[in-house]
């Protein structure tokens, strides 16, 4: 019978995806460098629905003078990302662990949705979190290790 190491999986944070896609970003090169990287050593890149969501509406929304990213675009993104990461479902074990993380590490407004991030992670044994955002998911650190996408 033959065995095989078990799979290195990383769970990619919306920023990360708007800053490899954006390349008006500061934070474009290292972003898809970290990808590039992450795709070319063998690890499984994870999102969920919830991510995709929030890249569509992030990426679609203008800040300050920065228009947004033209729609065709940001549907052709979406596209790629379900042919370049794994798209972890969102069912009823994860509502039950999102329940069970906020009882444990209380959140509020969008902090939850940080914690639906770290409860579908945990179902689904994915361990590390790509961000750029590490301090919003630092209260999860026990469960979770964090990796930043865009460290300078």
């Amino acid at each position: 019978m033959e065995t095989t190491a078990a799979r290195i999986r990383w769970f990619v944070d919306t920023n990360v995806l708007v800053y490899a896609t954006d390349a008006r970003s500061p934070f474009h090169h290292m972003a898809r460098d970290m990808l590039k990287s992450a795709r070319d050593k063998g690890v499984e890149l994870c999102v969920n629905a919830q991510v995709i969501r929030e890249y569509i509406s992030a990426a679609s929304r203008s800040v300050g003078e920065s228009k947004p990213i033209p729609w065709s675009t940001i549907l052709e993104n979406c596209s790629r990302f379900q042919q370049m990461f794994t798209v972890l479902s969102e069912g009823q074990e994860t509502v039950s662990r999102l329940r069970e993380l906020l009882n444990t590490v209380p959140a509020a407004g969008k902090q939850v949705h940080d914690a639906n991030i770290v409860a579908t992670m945990l179902v689904y044994g994915v361990s590390v979190l790509l961000t750029h955002n590490a301090a919003d998911f630092a209260r999860y650190a026990r469960f979770i290790d964090l990796l930043s996408a865009c460290a300078v």
